[in-house]
């Protein structure tokens, strides 16, 4: 029982009386409570402190009544509030974009969430407190986000490892990178090989546009490989599809950029696991690893690279099948994953 509670003796004054607040004997095994009774308010108070729905926020009174709002009223008196046995002001309201209204008391204005859904839920605060600035605020933003025809697909390039690093590890979606750098090459292309290079930047496209808003497709055109795929969730590598390899001719050097258009589709889907975090702990990963056990794998070689555990990255290398007009008449060809 609080120390308010349990002040005073028989004939004596209750507790905070002189305040205006009301406070209840709390029944067997409960937690005292402290009402303020209707007109008592916060009028007195010069700094207040809010529960709201758990979350916790420290302000001034002089804040709360800068708009003509539910807020204001509250410390006023015309509405009656219930303050918790520590003091602390409990509103029974989602706290999570409380801390924006107080923001925008404070500065007359704010920045507001990107995503649609986030806006609409802090309009809805707005709305219940009657902050008739925000509101105005939020639903002028809607419309002009709603008039304004943003395009389907975005795919960012990235410009350093570090923005990479970032940008994965602070993305909640799956990621698919496509690294493209045709100009790292040493040697000649074989006959197929620029072909398969488009298919590979061609399937990237559709795929973008297939599982946009679902997974975050990013290219990356300064890297050291001529053509690799790579998978990530809960901010790391899953797994890698590499499309080059050399080939050694008894005259020269070639590259080769396959096109394994059948494993880097499955990888895709794969990596729709860890969307919205379903990928997290053993269970997702054991769905994972077998829905790969039972995939066939006469065209590629894999293997897995890394620690123990959920921890490993599943690198494809695709098997090099000999072409009849990638070799000379009567040369021996070899081929190096």
């Amino acid at each position: 029982m609080s120390a308010e509670a349990s002040g005073g003796g028989v004939g004596a004054e209750p507790p905070l009386a002189s305040a205006g607040v009301c406070v209840r004997a709390p029944p067997p095994g409960g937690v005292c409570v402290r009402e303020e009774k209707e007109g008592g308010g916060l009028a007195d108070s010069k700094y207040v402190k809010l529960n709201v729905g758990g979350s916790l926020h420290y302000t001034t009174a002089q804040t709360l009544r800068k708009e003509d709002s539910l807020l204001r009223s509250l410390c006023d008196g015309h509405t009656q509030v219930t303050i918790d046995s520590e003091g602390w002001v409990v509103l029974d309201r989602c706290g999570r974009h409380f801390g924006v209204l107080l923001n925008f008391l404070r500065d007359g204005s704010v920045p507001l969430p990107e995503s649609p859904r986030e806006l609409e839920e802090l309009l809805k605060e707005a709305q219940f407190y009657r902050l008739q600035g925000l509101v105005t605020l939020c639903l002028n933003t809607l419309q002009k986000r709603r008039s304004v025809y943003e395009g389907v697909c975005r795919i960012p390039m990235i410009m350093s490892p570090k923005e990479e690093e970032m940008m994965i590890a602070t993305c909640r979606k799956p990621v698919v990178k496509l690294q493209n750098n045709r100009g790292n090459n040493k040697y000649s292309y074989t006959s197929n090989s620029d072909d398969n290079l488009l298919k590979n930047i061609e399937l990237f496209d559709k795929l973008g546009l297939r599982f946009s808003g679902r997974v975050l497709f990013m290219k990356d055109v300064l890297g050291e490989e001529i053509c690799c795929w790579s998978f990530y969730g809960d901010g790391r590598k899953i797994a890698e599809v590499c499309c080059t390899s050399i080939v050694y001719a008894t005259e020269k050097k070639q590259t080769k950029v396959e096109f394994p258009e059948a494993r880097i589709f499955e990888e895709t889907l794969n990596i729709l696991i860890y969307e919205s975090g379903r990928g997290s702990g053993p269970g997702g990963v054991a769905l994972l690893e077998s829905g790969m056990s039972s995939s066939p794998g006469a065209s590629q070689s894999e293997e897995d690279v890394g620690g123990g555990g959920d921890r490993r990255v599943r690198r494809i290398h695709v098997r090099r099948h000999i072409m009849h007009d990638e070799r000379g008449h009567g040369q021996q060809t070899v081929y190096k994953d």
